[in-house]
Parts: C-alpha cells; structure tokens; sequence
C-alpha cells in the first residue's frame, strides 16, 4: 500500500530539512579545523542560517507526522521506517554536526591502536592532526567510554588508518547500525507494553534528536541505546540470558546502561521465574560478559572510575547550574566555602536521583519494567552533573515504546522540541550575533511554513466550494 498524501507531504518536508542542514552545515558544522571558516564571514552567518531553516522544517515534519499518526489512516510501522530512512539519508555526507565529540572518538580509537593508555591520557598525548580536532577542553581529558566502544573506535581507527573523513563516515555508519536496532527494539517493546508500535517509532526513532545528535552527530548513545534495546527484547522472550550479555555490553560502552539489568531482572520476574534466581543469574551473566569484553578489548579496567570524569565547565544541568550560582555567592560573600559549592551539589544531585530511582521501582502499582527503566535514565540524564541534548534520548527511547499515556508522549514531544534547537551546529556556545543569526534562520522558515500553509488553504478552497 502506498503512502497517503499527507505522510508523503512530511517525508518532503522532513528531506528538504534534511537538505537545508546538510548545506549548511557545509559552513557552520563541526568541521575539520583547517575548513573552518571565520565565525565573522558571510559564508559561517549563511550557514547557521540554513541549518535553523533546515532545523526548523525538519522539527514541524516530525510534528505534522504526529498529528497523521492520530488521523483515520495513520501510517504503518514499515512506512514510518522509510520516512526514517529518507530523513535520514542525506545526513550520511553532512560534515559533523552539534558537537565535536566524534572527533574524540577517533582519537581515542587512534589512541587504543598505538598503546596508550585512554583512561589515564587525554588526546593531546597522542598528538598530531587527529587530535587537534578534539575541542580544546577534552584535549587533556581521560575517556569516560567503556571497552566495548573503546574496541569498536580502535577497529575503526586500523581500517581508516586515521584518515578524518573515513573515520567520520565510518563512525556515522556504526551509529546508524545503532539507530536501526532501536527502530527495530521499539515495535516490539510497545508490543509488550501495550502501546502503539507506530506512536513509539515517531517518539523513539523519528525523533528530531535521534537525526540531529545520533545520525547527524554520531554520537555513541546510538550505540548504547540499540544493544539496550536488542537486550531488553531479547529478554522479552525465552532468551534472558542472551538480553543480560547485550544489556551489559551497552552499559560497557557508556555507563548508564547498567540500569537495564535491572529491567532484565524484572521482566524475568514478570515471566514466572524466582526474583532471587534472576538476579542472581543475571549478576554473574553480567560479570562474566565484562571480564571477556575487557579482555578483548585489551583496555584494562580503568572505565570503573568513567564517573569521575570531569564535566566541561560551562554545564548547564540543574546541579551545575546551582552549583555555579551558589559559589558565586559565597564568593561575593568573602567565605571559603565558594570551592565546595559545585561538587556539593553534584552530590546532592547523585543523592537525589538514588531516590528517584528507589521511588521509580518500588512504587505500587509497580510500573512495567521498560517505563521505569526509561524513568530511571531520564532522571540520571537530568539530575547528574553533565546534561547535553541527546542524553534525553537514554529515557525518552523507552518512554516512547511503554508510555502509559498520550500525554506523557506529548509531553516528551514538547522537550524533543524544545532541545533540538538548543545546540548550535559547530557544538559551541553561542555569542549574541549567532543567537540572532540562528534565530533568523528559524523564524524565515516559520514564514515560509505558514505561506505555504496559506496557499495550500487558497488552492483547495474552489475545490471545497465546487463540491458543496
């Protein structure tokens, strides 16, 4: 069956946003640091431009694709997959976007290949033009990343033999592989949790975030959150033993992860297995998949303290935030205690999301293991010491496969919104004339939207009247 009239309208406009981010992003990306060009030039201002334009269109595809979702024909899973696969496509030759990270990436691959020690080193210790990609403020900083990405990063630094573009396009295929499990994890999960499959592909795969940070980014998460969700329907079936090792290997490439045991353990439960022998099960599978993958990966044991690893100065979680604010006061006020302020309140932050995570599982009635395990990583992405746009998606892939509600989808739709346009495509911060650049290119497509919006209205109108 064909796509209706309405979802064919989203796909082209989701594509032309698509397009207008990866022409601009030609400019005002991440780029490789010999082609950048001056934050000043006409050439840097026109491409923040279009990639808010593009930004922009691709935001109201996503939201004209939701209100589809809730007409008579809404689209079928599979159609929502090529939707998937069109916005996604020309992201594949854009130039990295929203951040710098991938950068890092490949020097720590580069890094894992010559013998270094990642979790000891920064990237200035590796030297040379790899590393100078790598903003300045994680120059110095150990990884926070487990084996198992550590093993994948260096695999891929050996193929590309440290060349920039074929790293970069490599990394952005293996995020891609990531984002195709969770689009394959998300019917299954709503299945389970007695949602609409195709509401949760919208939510948890077509999300703007999942494009712009995931894809456009190729950031890790997409790693993460595949094997979490390859993990947790494994574990949905007669296979909890094969969900613990990929649940595992997900926590082994970024630590948040490790909170999926937990909805194996209780999925088990759910199954008629003993509370007791699922745990402990669940605990050694655990164990002995760590033991091996860090021995494959030959890295060693220094991603246990990937927690301590600093945060960039300038965070603008709450914690950090408060944190901030609270040592400039006592600054002002003459007392010593202004040192103290910001690790106080990323301890009160820790504190805070243990009890979250206490009242998310032990309340009664007790949700259903993949709504609260998304809970728990949304509120470890909101109350720890680092907050960047694409950590929403740890909680917000589940929440869109086992929401209880639509209005907790809308709820998360409204924060999709809202953090999309919360980064700017070279991944730094912002200074007045870019903020009125960005919001120029954002409110040109706002008119162009509304005009066609417009004519569309004037051009059916004769129709409607000939008809009555």
């Amino acid at each position: 069956m064909g796509f209706s009239v309405d979802v064919r309208r989203c796909q082209l406009l989701g594509l032309a946003g698509s397009g207008f981010l990866v022409a601009g992003g030609k400019a005002a990306g991440a780029l490789p640091v010999r082609e950048l060009p001056s934050p000043a030039s006409g050439q840097a201002a026109l491409g923040l431009v279009g990639v808010y334009f593009g930004l922009v269109l691709l935001i109201a595809a996503w939201a004209l694709l939701g209100r589809v979702l809730r007409g008579p024909e809404p689209p079928s899973p599979r159609q929502l997959l090529v939707v998937l696969a069109v916005w996604a496509t020309p992201l594949l030759v854009a130039p990295p976007l929203f951040s710098r990270d991938v950068y890092s990436y490949l020097a720590q691959g580069a890094m894992v290949d010559a013998h270094i020690d990642v979790y000891t080193y920064g990237p200035a210790r590796l030297g040379g033009p790899l590393a100078d990609e790598v903003a300045p403020v994680w120059q110095q900083t150990a990884t926070p990343y487990g084996p198992v990405f550590l093993a994948v990063a260096s695999s891929l630094s050996a193929l590309t033999r440290g060349e920039v573009p074929a790293g970069l396009f490599g990394m952005r295929v293996v995020a891609l592989l990531g984002v195709a499990l969770m689009a394959a994890a998300l019917p299954r999960l709503a299945r389970h949790s007695g949602a609409d499959p195709a509401a949760a592909l919208w939510l948890g795969a077509l999300n703007p975030l999942v494009l712009l940070h995931l894809v456009a980014g190729a950031h890790n998460d997409a790693i993460m959150l595949g094997l979490l969700g390859a993990g947790l329907v494994a574990a949905l079936g007669r296979w909890p033993i094969l969900g613990a090792v990929l649940v595992t290997l997900a926590a082994l490439v970024k630590v948040p992860a490790v909170l999926g045991l937990a909805a194996v353990v209780a999925l088990q439960a759910r199954a008629g297995r003993g509370v007791w022998k699922a745990t402990l099960t669940t605990t050694a599978v655990a164990l002995a998949t760590t033991v091996a993958a860090t021995a494959v990966a030959g890295t060693g044991y220094g991603w246990t303290g990937a927690l301590k690893t600093p945060v960039s100065p300038h965070n603008w979680s709450p914690t950090s935030v408060l944190g901030r604010a609270t040592a400039s006061v006592l600054q002002d006020l003459g007392s010593g205690l202004a040192p103290l302020a910001l690790p106080a309140w990323h301890a009160l932050g820790l504190a805070a999301t243990a009890v979250a995570l206490l009242v998310i599982w032990l309340r009664r009635p007790t949700p259903s293991p993949v709504y609260a395990l998304g809970l728990s990583l949304a509120a470890v992405a909101f109350l720890g010491p680092a907050v960047r746009p694409w950590y929403a998606l740890w909680g917000l892939f589940l929440i869109a496969a086992a929401a209880p509600s639509t209005s907790v989808r809308h709820r998360a739709a409204a924060v999709t919104g809202v953090l999309a346009l919360a980064v700017l495509p070279s991944g730094d911060p912002p200074d007045v004339e870019q903020l009125v650049l960005a919001v120029s290119g954002g409110v040109l497509a706002v008119i162009v939207l509304w005009q066609a919006r417009q004519t569309r209205q004037t051009s059916n109108a004769p129709v409607l009247e000939q008809t009555a």
